[in-house]
């Protein structure tokens, strides 16, 4: 049994910024970025909101428009999806969440929504997280089927996933250390849960013979083969952002005591620390640079071998595109060429969680992923989150 991508999509924004704009509103050149970073263009959102990027990749994802990538002929059904999973850090409202304002848009009116903050990594925290539900729904109805009871929860058989950034808002456009890395954009996968005799043995009687073949041919069905995820304390605010209203002032109890009698502040700090509250992404770039390319050979390697293979049966490395210099000295280390990842940084940059979507989308759309092939995708963010998934197309 299994959760099989049927359909993936992306989206970016119109408006194209070169590196050579940027070097007009900060100190930096196009010589400088590309060498420190492989990134030459990135899309920001001038008239897009985080809801019009995610609704597109959704509907590309479900072949409703132009652009995605289905696994079968046809479009799919956006009533058939049973939960959306948006990870996010920029939603357009703290709610309704994302993943609902997505849901009212392309009609998916029968399904539960919920978003994610796990950063870069929420592409492998969503399809992770999609998986062990509709693992434990399938669970669920093999009980209820069992012992002729009701199902104990939903009855989750399709997910969507959808990555949706705008993270030219929280940008500091005058800090050349972060400004040239990020775009805006958003990438989504359509998952169905699949049986095993579905996938493997086109639905053979439940006989002895019968599930024997089905093994057989699941063995090399379509799924998520393995996950896995992490997560490290970012005691040293390597990657940091502070929530916008972290500092407002309340009217209660500036100047008097709690029930406990200890001392009340109108503004208590979530961190240690009497700077204001900082709008904007910060980063520490070498301690980015030494967690991210440890976490992705890390947690690779520790995918691969829940999935009981090795570097040598994935046919495609979809990784989060951060910096291409990590992508790169992984692949060193790991002894791998670099035409066995796909890079989009060069003109996408730092998407976040939709960045490795997209990086799948676009693998799947030029055919470097077919039916049968292993993809592995890894990302790393704050939190700091880390983790990667084993597919098979």
């Amino acid at each position: 049994m299994g959760s099989v991508i049927i359909g993936s999509g992306r989206a970016l924004p119109a408006r194209i910024v070169t590196n050579d704009e940027l070097s007009e509103i900060v100190d930096t050149t196009d010589e400088w970025i590309v060498p420190r970073t492989g990134i030459h263009t990135r899309h920001v959102a001038i008239e897009e909101t985080c809801t019009d990027l995610g609704a597109q990749a959704a509907l590309r994802a479900l072949g409703l428009e132009e652009g995605g990538w289905q696994r079968e002929a046809g479009a799919i059904d956006a009533a058939t999806l049973d939960m959306i999973i948006c990870p996010t850090l920029t939603a357009d409202t703290h709610f309704p969440s994302e993943a609902a304002r997505i849901r009212e848009r392309i009609g998916a009116t029968n399904a539960v929504c919920y978003d994610m903050s796990c950063a870069c990594s929420g592409c492998v925290y969503g399809l992770s997280t999609a998986d062990l539900i509709m693992a434990g729904a399938a669970f669920a109805r093999q009980e209820a089927a069992r012992t002729g009871g009701p199902m104990r929860c939903n009855d989750v058989r399709r997910v969507l996933v959808v990555a949706a950034e705008r993270l030219s808002k929280l940008v500091d456009w005058e800090e050349r250390a972060t400004c040239i890395l990020f775009g805006d954009g958003a990438g989504a996968v359509v998952l169905e849960w699949r049986d095993e005799a579905e996938a493997g043995a086109g639905g053979a009687d439940d006989t002895a013979e019968a599930a024997g073949a089905a093994g057989a041919a699941g063995a090399d069905a379509p799924g998520i083969l393995s996950s896995y995820m992490e997560n490290t304390d970012d005691v040293d605010r390597t990657l940091w952002c502070d929530s916008a209203f972290a500092s407002r002032e309340v009217p209660f109890a500036a100047n008097g005591t709690t029930a406990a009698g200890a001392s009340a502040t109108a503004t208590p700090r979530l961190a240690a620390s009497d700077a204001e509250s900082d709008p904007y992404m910060r980063m520490a770039g070498q301690a980015v640079f030494k967690f991210a390319t440890s976490a992705m050979m890390r947690c690779t390697e520790e995918a691969l071998t829940r999935a009981g293979l090795t570097t040598d049966d994935v046919t495609l490395f979809t990784p989060h595109q951060a910096n291409e210099r990590i992508i790169r000295y992984a692949a060193k280390k790991m002894d791998l060429p670099m035409e066995r990842f796909q890079v989009i940084i060069d003109h996408v940059g730092n998407v976040s969680g939709a960045s490795a979507l997209i990086a799948l989308n676009e693998a799947l759309c030029e055919g470097k992923l077919q039916p049968g092939d292993i993809a592995c995708m890894t990302a790393f963010g704050g939190g700091l989150t880390a983790g990667s998934c084993v597919i098979r197309i």
